[in-house]
């Protein structure tokens, strides 16, 4: 299994069409699963691309339009009814929550597990989750009703010690931990070793980058400079422009623009308009800009790591 791979559920915009849902992802990172906006199908998506969704323990919803987040009742239905007593965290808009509660009221349904609800807060940057491995802060996006997007970065992961050189140069045990984070050691006559010649090469740690629903802002620059991998809508092409604009949300060429100026390794593009069956004029006006640009579909999984190592 990657350590850091995305998987594609859904890629419509507004409306699902014949052969494309509304917006849902599963990021997969150290072992842990995040689903990210949960449209339409999206249970239906998880079973189909055999993903096992009762290990998803935190799910990020970015904004209260319906092609985000509809899918969400029936998956947490569905987690219920197959004995799911595991803690859930959901990260979303105040308002989830009674949209959810209402919901299962009506219904007289008690869920088997506990349901923690951290609402964010569209107007500032917010670290919403951390642990030893990960952390996952908002990006700040410019829409028609509060919407974030969401930054993933692993941390600095220790590095894999030397063996032979630990024992050539008696390196007690309690100096290993400095060492796996980089620090050099001091022998007992005063003698600097180096650390790379302790430790292997540090490992990488990667970045995804998910922006949702937003027109064109320089501010998302900012926030996203230097990201392995970057989704960013691109719901229409430029002749469709003011129509974008007029949506709050963004062209194939803008995204590409976000891209090139963030200096992101990867661009992915989706949350396509319904009236676009051919998607290839999306890509061109993308790669125009911005080479390194790729179009979302359904079942697409990409290897952060391995795309990051492609590019080096």
């Amino acid at each position: 299994m990657s350590q850091f791979e995305l998987t594609i559920l859904g890629c419509s915009s507004a409306t699902p069409t014949s052969t494309r849902n509304p917006t849902a992802q599963l990021l997969q990172v150290a072992g842990r699963f995040f689903l990210i906006d949960c449209g339409e199908a999206t249970q239906i998506q998880l079973r189909k691309y055999k993903i096992k969704f009762q290990r998803i323990d935190h799910i990020f919803i970015s904004h209260l339009h319906g092609d985000h987040y509809l899918g969400l009742m029936g998956l947490l239905s569905s987690m219920h009814l197959l004995g799911r007593t595991k803690d859930l965290w959901i990260y979303c808009p105040a308002g989830l929550d009674e949209i959810i509660q209402v919901q299962l009221k009506h219904s007289a349904t008690v869920l088997n597990y506990p349901i923690h609800f951290r609402f964010h807060d569209a107007g500032k940057q917010e670290l919403l989750f951390e642990d030893e491995k990960v952390s996952v802060q908002t990006i700040l996006l410019n829409h028609r009703i509060p919407c974030c997007g969401f930054l993933f970065r692993e941390k600095k992961k220790p590095r894999s010690l030397n063996r032979e050189a630990l024992e050539l140069h008696k390196v007690p045990i309690s100096a290993l931990h400095g060492i796996k984070n980089g620090d050099d050691f001091i022998s007992e006559d005063g003698t600097r070793i180096p650390n790379a010649v302790l430790a292997h090469a540090e490992i990488p740690a990667y970045s995804y980058a998910y922006c949702s629903d937003t027109c064109y802002d320089d501010s998302v620059i900012r926030q996203v400079t230097g990201v392995d991998l970057l989704y960013h809508e691109s719901t229409f092409t430029e002749e469709m422009k003011k129509r974008a604009k007029e949506t709050y949300h963004s062209t194939a060429q803008e995204a590409a623009t976000v891209a090139l100026k963030a200096d992101v390794k990867k661009l992915l593009l989706g949350h396509y308009s319904a009236r676009y069956t051919d998607l290839s004029p999306l890509l061109r006006e993308a790669q125009a800009v911005f080479p390194n640009s790729e179009l979302a579909h359904e079942g697409l999984r990409i290897n952060v790591e391995r795309l990051s190592q492609l590019a080096h």
